[in-house]
């Protein structure tokens, strides 16, 4: 699927599209995965300050300023080529009889610094088990 993130950083909730792509599919494994060197992939509590709660952990942990080495695009770009290795491109989420099995107030997530990108891709695959 294609996620609009705009010229904002973003936290997504990619919930209802997974829930609606393993419907119907029995048990085993959600694969979601974002094919980009510079967005990641979470679950967390959204819609409660927790999505902007994470943005400003990462700003304070990766600041959007020039230590960046990676320096090409908007200011402070580096940072988000960084953030891959603390929220991963990549995470599996269990199916139970076709339904996601995250806790009470668990989503998935797609989180994104990178302000120079307007769209990204987000691919799930099931794996039967």
């Amino acid at each position: 699927m294609t996620v609009r993130t705009g010229r904002d950083e973003r936290v997504v909730d990619l919930t209802e599209p997974a829930a609606e792509f393993v419907a119907g599919h029995g048990d085993g494994l959600l694969s979601v995965f974002v094919p980009h060197a510079t967005a990641g992939v979470a679950i967390l509590e959204l819609g409660a300050g927790s999505d902007d709660d994470l943005l400003a952990a990462l700003a304070d942990l990766l600041p959007a300023d020039d230590r960046w080495r990676h320096a090409h695009g908007s200011r402070g770009h580096g940072r988000s080529h960084v953030m891959p290795a603390i929220i991963p491109p990549s995470l599996t989420v269990p199916v139970l009889d076709g339904r996601l099995a995250l806790g009470t107030w668990q989503s998935v997530a797609l989180v994104d610094l990178n302000v120079d990108n307007l769209e990204r891709t987000v691919r799930f695959s099931f794996l039967r088990g």
